[in-house]
């Protein structure tokens, strides 16, 4: 007799294999090069960032998701200039905003008509950037926003329609331009945003990323929400200065990414020309050299104007630049880092239950996808434990603790299965964020019971991850 437990497995195992037959082996070698990729990207140091689109035309950051494709018009535009001026900054790649948030695509796209192909200047601008580029020896990344308010890519009006509109997309950008070294994701998960990664499921996009170039490096730019001590949905954790992300140079030990305008904005203003840029002195001594010493590569934004050139003043910096700096090699190996997370949350929001909890610090706050809350365990509380009951039986091979702070250093992580608990795994992990992976299990339930903490115990998130393998 087939319980319905034992169909639930097998409906599961069907769906998986079929998802992931034509990539086992490919999902295998990612896993041995993605430690070899990581180090190839802090070992490039520093970067250009290329902010141009049709923001460009409108002196704003971010534009009328309406307005027409007729002002983007360059009357000189020389993507040949840009690689020269990254060149001589001894820049090692450049990085290309081919969608912005407002949705206007700068390549030759078949996904829509809002897009350069409709503007008056009628060429492919991914194209031409990417060939000048590799002429000057320069590795060639993209940017592209999840966030897209002309086709109305916002929370509440994701369909499945839009999201493969999102993969056709991509699927050009990879396709089309030859290796693409990373793609700097935007708009994704980010608290201005609100486009969750359940709402387009980001293990989807990061594996069809992979599936047409495995060697491309993805990075999402989410960290302003997510702690630093651990790759959340990322191969690069990012921090966006200018946000007010700030990587801490003396404890990070994993591969990262720090980027700030030339400029006072990422799109070129009107007073561009006339306004000084940052000097070579402060980005060379205060931003590439320390930055570099963390593991950190920096990526320096250089916004094209509106006939599609580089201003003189961040040309003669750049060239400045060039004179008191260059890319002596190889940084000191990364540390071992635990492979991202890419897997959706099943824990999020899901019933929760715990010991006595701490005034108001209640065990909701666990999995309530804020790493700035908290349950909190009540301090008169010995052996502290905190639970997840999901509306079904549920496959997971991965948990994630994420404490507010540093605290406990021996506990149990348990199953429930038929009402029976069984072990998971036995930690004594002390570090902030502690990531188990393990074989498949089935379950209702899952628990951590705490035996050894330093002071209070406070969850910040107790995440449950079933990823593909």
């Amino acid at each position: 007799m087939i319980t319905n437990k034992l169909k639930q497995a097998l409906k599961y195992a069907t769906v998986i294999i079929l998802a992931n037959l034509f990539s086992a082996n490919l999902s295998a070698q990612q896993t041995v090069s993605l430690a070899k990729r990581q180090q190839d990207f802090v070992d490039l140091r520093f970067g250009m960032f290329i902010h141009y689109n049709i923001p460009t035309y409108m002196n704003q950051d971010w534009a009328d998701p309406e307005a027409s494709p007729s002002i983007f018009n360059p009357k000189k535009l020389n993507t040949d200039q840009w690689a020269k001026a990254a060149k001589s900054a001894n820049m090692s790649y450049g990085c290309l905003t081919t969608k912005h948030h407002s949705g206007f695509a700068i390549w030759d796209t078949k996904t829509t008509d809002y897009s350069v192909m409709s503007s008056p200047y009628k060429k492919d601008i991914v194209k031409a950037y990417t060939e000048s580029f590799r002429k000057e020896g320069l590795k060639v990344m993209l940017y592209y926003s999840i966030l897209d308010t002309h086709h109305k890519i916002r929370p509440g009006q994701i369909t499945p329609e839009k999201i493969e509109f999102i993969k056709a997309q991509l699927k050009e950008l990879l396709s089309n331009y030859g290796k693409i070294d990373a793609l700097i994701i935007d708009g994704w998960d980010a608290p201005w945003s609100r486009i969750s990664y359940d709402d387009v499921p980001f293990e989807e996009i990061y594996t069809l990323i992979k599936s047409i170039q495995p060697e491309c490096l993805v990075m999402d730019l989410n960290a302003a929400k997510y702690p630093a001590e651990a790759l959340y949905y990322t191969d690069i954790k990012s921090y966006e200065q200018g946000a007010g992300q700030h990587i801490k140079k003396e404890s990070n030990k994993l591969p990262a990414l720090s980027c700030l305008p030339i400029n006072t904005a990422w799109f070129w203003k009107t007073d561009f020309p006339t306004t000084p840029v940052k000097s070579a002195d402060v980005l060379v001594n205060n931003m590439i050299k320390p930055l570099n010493q963390a593991y950190c590569n920096f990526i320096l934004n250089v916004a094209p104007n509106r006939d599609g050139l580089i201003d003189d003043n961040a040309l003669a910096t750049l060239k400045e630049i060039g004179t008191k700096w260059k890319n002596e090699g190889p940084l000191p190996a990364l540390p071992p880092n635990v492979a991202p997370i890419i897997s959706p949350n099943i824990a999020k929001k899901q019933a929760s239950n715990s010991s006595w909890s701490d005034d108001m610090n209640l065990m909701d706050f666990a999995n309530d996808d804020s790493f700035g809350s908290t349950w909190s365990s009540n301090p008169t509380v010995k052996e502290p434990w905190f639970e997840i009951t999901f509306d079904r039986d549920k496959a997971l091979n991965m948990i994630v603790i994420a404490e507010k702070s540093a605290n406990i250093s021996s506990y149990r992580l348990e199953y429930s299965d038929g009402g029976e608990w069984k072990p998971i795994v036995k930690g004594n992990d002390a570090s902030r964020i502690k990531i188990h992976r393990f074989d498949r299990v089935w379950a209702k339930k899952v628990r951590i019971l705490i035996d050894k903490f330093d002071n209070q115990v406070e969850l910040a998130e107790f995440g449950v991850f079933n990823e593909r393998r």
